[in-house]
């Protein structure tokens, strides 16, 4: 599949079309009836997560959020392939991959909180730091297939990054390096057309972002991303490509981001209504879940009572991080640095004036 779709070739890889109707029973991957279930009912809490963490900060409850509206299906499918001791190396956008290597509700609630303790993640295992610098982390995600390389480990590394961040010198870079090092990463490029409001038609004027790996050397494939089975079975011959020493790939996931940039965006400034009714009709969920009424696994009662269930157990979760006791002083200023350096200290020394001088007029 990953040859017969080569970026090079200039066609995107779809299974499902937009009404949920299989175009081809050859490609479809391999997932039990039970496992399906299970992926869309995980894709459709990360969405109810998602709508209601919007609204706590529009109430004011928590801080700036990048809404994952609309890129469930990426997600959804790389829980599914994504093993125990592979390495999730994120952007900022992945919320249903976050949920699936370990990381807790709470964990993303106290992040977007500012808590420090939210960025541990102390369930999730190979699991990298939210990056919020655009394409950073891609470096560090070569750098970490290097040493599964070298120490000849079965992982492989899952490393995210919007059509925005191919714009970035690291993307390239990382890239290049990869390619030239042989190492098992899967480059996961989030093509949802819009880099908060610069259009893709300013990013680039390749055809695509998966046409880009002609020249570093390496596979690529362009990827209808509202398509869960289409990304799905991608990821599945993706990872066993890497797994098998054959070094990295580019995946371009082409798809729609259909909320705000972060809920400090107004989208309405820079796109129509007209584009993104037209992008409705690809919604990834409602596609997929066509697919299951078809099939008998799904009704829409049994959907609502799931959306009631989950909105219930969202809102719980919720409370409990707002009750979270205040974080120390110090955790701002401590993790920079193994030893704090002076202008850090004097920081810290300066904020704890602060603070004591605002409680005693208070």
């Amino acid at each position: 599949m990953l040859k017969e779709f080569d970026a090079a070739k200039r066609r995107i890889f779809r299974i499902m079309d937009d009404d949920g109707v299989i175009l081809s029973d050859q490609y479809m991957p391999d997932i039990s009836d039970s496992e399906l279930l299970k992926a869309y009912q995980n894709m459709l809490f990360a969405r109810t997560a998602d709508h209601m963490t919007v609204s706590y900060q529009r109430q004011g409850r928590i801080f700036t959020y990048p809404p994952n509206y609309g890129q469930e299906a990426i997600h959804g499918a790389t829980a599914q392939v994504m093993r125990h001791d592979d390495w999730l190396v994120p952007a900022f956008r992945e919320m249903g991959a976050w949920l699936a290597k370990g990381a807790t509700l709470k964990d993303i609630f106290l992040y977007f909180m500012g808590y420090e303790v939210g960025n541990s993640w102390p369930g999730a295992h190979h699991f990298m730091p939210i990056s919020v610098p655009i394409a950073s982390q891609l470096v560090h995600a070569t750098g970490i297939g290097y040493a599964i390389k070298y120490k000849n480990l079965d992982e492989v590394v899952f490393a995210f990054v919007g059509d925005g961040g191919t714009s970035e010198g690291d993307f390239h870079e990382a890239l290049n390096f990869a390619a030239v090092w042989k190492v098992p990463v899967i480059f996961l490029v989030q093509n949802n057309q819009f880099a908060i409001s610069v259009p893709f038609r300013m990013q680039t004027a390749s055809d695509g972002i998966a046409i880009k790996s002609v020249a570093y050397g390496m596979p690529g494939i362009q990827v209808d991303g509202n398509d869960f089975f289409a990304m799905l079975k991608t990821l599945q011959e993706a990872s066993e490509f890497c797994r098998a020493g054959n070094g990295p790939i580019l995946i371009e996931a082409v798809t729609y981001r259909k909320g705000a940039h972060t809920t400090s965006d107004d989208p309405t400034k820079y796109r129509s209504k007209e584009e993104e009714e037209g992008w409705e009709q690809k919604d990834p969920l409602k596609r997929l879940k066509k697919y299951l009424i078809f099939r008998n696994l799904l009704s829409e009662e049994d959907e609502k009572k799931l959306e009631n269930q989950y909105r219930l157990e969202v809102d719980r979760i919720f409370e409990e991080a707002e009750n979270q006791p205040p974080y120390p002083l110090e955790d701002v200023f401590k993790y920079m640095y193994a030893d704090m350096p002076d202008d850090l200290r004097k920081q810290q020394s300066e904020q704890e004036k602060f603070l004591q001088w605002k409680l005693s007029n208070s």
